[in-house]
């Protein structure tokens, strides 16, 4: 194959859209805004992560204090500014209340495939919010980002969260026995992935 050619093919590999990593890209659904996770939302996450409920099918520890929210928001930005991760804070447009936080923990450049998560105050649970921002986050990722999948690991008895992402046309890829090991026990743990049509 010639030269020119091989330039010709190369131009034509599919590749993530990283000009997004220029400005925060906001997001609006019919009840929420979807902007960047900042210092102003260190209070919501701590009380999201330092409660029982919400990290009930979690494996991490509950966070000890407000300062560690704080922390968590920076390593959020640095993602950002390193296009490594999009951190999105969910706001009630009614009230400009932060209820939850979604978006990519971690994207895979090479094979164009990104992982979701999120966690939500459990005073919204069951008013499908979470359902209209993952869309909406979702729908960013491959439209925009040009993913060619998205996956989320859950653990098989957070039926919440399975139903939420089967809704969303995600499909069980695999299921991992004690995959996670934590607080002196292992748990199993599934990953649902999406892909672009």
């Amino acid at each position: 194959m010639r030269e020119k050619e091989i330039k010709m093919d190369l131009g034509k590999l599919k590749k993530i859209n990283s000009d997004i990593f220029l400005t925060f890209p906001e997001l609006e659904t019919p009840r929420l805004f979807l902007k960047q996770l900042n210092l102003d939302h260190a209070q919501q996450v701590f009380a999201m992560r330092k409660s029982k409920m919400v990290n009930r099918f979690i494996a991490r520890p509950e966070m000890e204090s407000e300062e560690n929210a704080a922390t968590l928001v920076q390593q959020c930005a640095e993602s950002f500014n390193e296009k490594r991760g999009i951190a999105w804070a969910g706001i009630l447009k009614t009230n400009g209340e932060m209820i939850g936080t979604c978006g990519f923990n971690h994207i895979d450049y090479p094979n164009l495939r990104a992982e979701i998560g999120g966690e939500m105050s459990t005073a919204y649970w069951g008013k499908h919010l979470a359902v209209e921002a993952v869309a909406a986050i979702v729908e960013f990722g491959l439209e925009i980002l040009q993913l060619h999948s998205i996956e989320a690991k859950v653990m098989p008895e957070n039926r919440g969260a399975i139903s939420l992402l089967e809704t969303l046309g995600f499909l069980k890829e695999a299921h991992f026995h004690d995959r996670v090991y934590f607080d002196n026990q292992f748990s199993d743990m599934a990953v649902y992935t999406k892909f672009k049509n």
